[in-house]
């Protein structure tokens, strides 16, 4: 009987503890998670989150560290750090607007790569004896450097080709999809960065462009560079192109709407090759219209990433526009196919469209940053080149490049590519952007058809008044970066 009630009081013992001990685990356990969390966050996410362009705290770092350099992949410095005699530190841009948009600048929240890669200029890793040497002598210690993948001969290439017109220009290596040149117009001198802070915040100044980077957030209508698109849509829906014939009289009305061919010209009949060479309206239209699918064209063109974001985080940048499915108005069809309406994209956008087809269909993650180095040149991490993935049949490409290359050989863009040393593919466009006829001029291509080495795309603005074209600004690109690897 007592070892009976010693059991039932057991029992009933543990019936009332249960709750403590459930209690007991949860803590333990929800300790052991802490832990483990602090540990994880510590191990792989304290230098993210301190990284990150909000925190504060990267600002007390200039109390130990002098910013580090910015340099090109050809070792030009394009951002450095000086100290006067009185310690004062100064940010400073050796070719003031040169790099302005993609550099960024170093005050009023900061831009570019100075806001990127914040965290990563204000550490050092110098030696310790070099530490402990600038610590006694209560110096600061250099920053670590930022080497980019830009190219300051290209780049001044672009800027010199442009001159005072409104556009950009971005070049990028077709294998690596490393950018070679970023440049945008007008730019502005991020040494005189309060000034232009507050010229812009001035009444007179309140429309003012001067930082936007038309390079990655400029939004344009495509023109006939949208062409190549189109064609990716016709060769996928018809295996039998080499059939295709058109004759083009000039101009031709579709439903309810008109198109015409730059300058009335009358191109007669016309393949696919030669309607993309000779950019004919005409025939776009009817094939937009009689001979392919609208809601597989814009599952193309989501697939080319209009209306998604890019693989790229170096720079803010917009994303490009593509609003043209089935249940649109027909009406729309004619206008759309060859670039207008109201279809919107980057010049980088479209390079990477372009570097995609030069790549077999591989479309490459655009890599700004290669490497980050100490004051003394050593590495201290690289970032590698990566495929976002393959975005264009790669039997296609092999039928597209041929007719790109017709496009520099007799077609549109021959006039500035047909008599190089070199081989270009490629597609103009000149696109309206009002109702009284005024275009930008773009082109967008690549060098050594055979086994490409880099893609050029180039939008200039106002052709219509100035007269400079996009495919003039490319060739002189092209022509420097043959100079230079001669």
């Amino acid at each position: 009987m007592f070892l009976d009630k010693e059991r039932e009081k057991a029992r009933r013992n543990r019936i009332k503890n249960r709750p403590i001990v459930f209690m007991t685990y949860v803590m333990v356990l929800t300790f052991l998670s802490m832990f483990g969390y602090v540990v994880y966050f510590v191990l792989t996410k304290s230098d993210s989150i301190v990284a990150n362009s909000s925190n504060k705290r990267q600002d007390s770092f200039s109390k130990f560290v002098q910013r580090g350099d910015i340099i090109t992949s050809d070792d030009v410095v394009i951002a450095t750090s000086e100290t006067d005699e009185e310690g004062n530190e100064t940010r400073v841009y050796p070719y003031g607007g040169l790099f302005a948009h993609t550099v960024g600048y170093n005050d009023y929240g900061r831009s570019g790569i100075e806001l990127a890669y914040n965290f990563d200029l204000m550490r050092s890793h110098v030696n310790v004896v070099e530490k402990v040497g600038n610590d006694l002598a209560d110096k600061k210690n250099p920053g670590d450097t930022i080497v980019t993948t830009l190219n300051y001969k290209l780049q001044n290439a672009a800027a010199e080709a442009i001159g005072d017109m409104n556009g950009a220009a971005v070049v990028l290596d077709v294998d690596t999809g490393d950018i070679l040149t970023m440049y945008s117009s007008p730019t502005y001198d991020p040494n005189e960065i309060d000034y232009v802070w507050d010229e812009i915040h001035s009444e007179e100044g309140s429309e003012s462009t001067v930082l936007l980077n038309r390079a990655t957030q400029g939004l344009y209508a495509p023109g006939s560079t949208f062409k190549v698109v189109t064609s990716i849509e016709f060769l996928k829906e018809h295996p039998d192109y080499e059939n295709y014939n058109y004759e083009c009289l000039g101009e031709a009305t579709f439903g309810d709407v008109d198109i015409s061919c730059s300058h009335g010209n009358v191109h007669g009949e016309v393949g696919l090759t030669e309607s993309l060479a000779y950019s004919c309206n005409t025939s776009f239209a009817n094939i937009g219209v009689n001979e392919i699918d609208m809601d597989k064209l814009h599952d193309t063109a989501e697939t080319l990433l209009f209306n998604k974001e890019l693989p790229f985080d170096a720079c803010e940048y917009n994303q490009s526009e593509f609003v043209m499915d089935g249940s649109t108005d027909r009406n729309m069809i004619p206008q759309t196919v060859i670039g207008q309406g109201d279809t919107l994209i980057t010049p980088l956008h479209n390079a990477m469209i372009m570097q995609a087809i030069a790549n077999g269909g591989v479309m490459m993650r655009p890599r700004l940053v290669s490497e980050i180095d100490n004051a003394d040149g050593v590495k201290l991490s690289s970032t590698r080149t990566r495929a976002y993935g393959t975005v264009v049949d790669p039997e296609l490409t092999k039928i597209l490049v041929p007719m790109l290359h017709e496009v520099c050989n007799y077609g549109t863009a021959a006039q500035n590519m047909s008599d190089k040393e070199y081989t270009v593919a490629g597609k103009t466009g000149t696109a309206e952007y009002d109702n009284n006829g005024n275009c930008n001029s773009w082109f967008v291509g690549f060098s050594n058809v055979e086994n490409p080495d880099i893609v050029v795309s180039v939008v200039v603005e106002d052709y219509t008044t100035y007269e400079i074209s996009g495919a003039y600004v490319a060739s002189k690109i092209l022509d420097a970066y043959y100079t230079n690897n001669e």
